[in-house]
């Protein structure tokens, strides 16, 4: 059973425009927005061990935000089809998720569960893990983050099902304002025969802990 605590959301949200690559500010003026946070914060940019600071923080946004820079059909677009007639459910469990809150820009750490039932085709266990850091790399709310997975893979596989079942703790509510640890928060999103029973029952009791 899960935790009384988390909180199980089901929603479609639209995915959020993402910035043209020529609009996108320089290396240099990102560095320098940094400095300015660093005053603002009480210190001083130009103090010796702060120096870097800035260099290192963009490097940093980089991999944090490298979604941005990969197009996640892609990631799908090779697909097999020598399944020899499996028809059952495919699931990856317990994929690591490392996002960033697009409220407080705070961490999102978590696990992502995603299945589906094949169609025709069927695609490596890898692209699943990859699709899912790809959403997560790019500023987040976790409905949105669970939405977008699962439509994707609906949308590129064209399956019967999918499903995806998101459970992440943030930063934004344990290190700031209700100041609350140990809550974690749950979305989920079923597509096609996972939205009615038997199915349904049977990826609810495959997802449970």
């Amino acid at each position: 059973m899960l935790d009384a605590h988390l909180q199980i959301v089901e929603s479609v949200v639209a995915p959020p425009d993402v910035m043209a690559e020529s609009k996108r500010p320089s290396r240099q003026e990102a560095e320098a927005a940094v400095r300015t946070l660093i005053r603002w914060a009480g210190d001083e940019p130009s103090r010796e061990d702060l120096l870097a600071t800035p260099a290192r923080v963009v490097r940093a946004y980089e991999e944090w935000f490298g979604g941005y820079r990969l197009d996640p059909e892609h990631i799908l677009s090779r697909t097999f089809d020598e399944a020899d007639g499996y028809d059952d459910i495919v699931l990856l469990r317990d994929i690591p998720l490392q996002s960033v809150c697009e409220h407080h820009m705070a961490a999102i750490r978590g696990t992502a569960h995603v299945a589906y039932l094949p169609g025709k085709r069927i695609v490596g266990i890898s692209k699943l893990a990859r699709l899912v850091d790809t959403y997560g790399r790019r500023l987040q709310i976790q409905e949105r983050l669970a939405a977008q997975i699962a439509d994707t893979l609906d949308r590129v596989l064209q399956p019967r099902g999918v499903a995806v079942v998101i459970q992440a703790a943030h930063e934004c509510i344990s290190s700031r304002g209700v100041s609350m640890h140990g809550v974690s928060m749950v979305t989920r999103r079923l597509l096609g025969q996972f939205e009615q029973d038997p199915w349904r029952r049977e990826i609810l009791a495959a997802l449970s802990p």
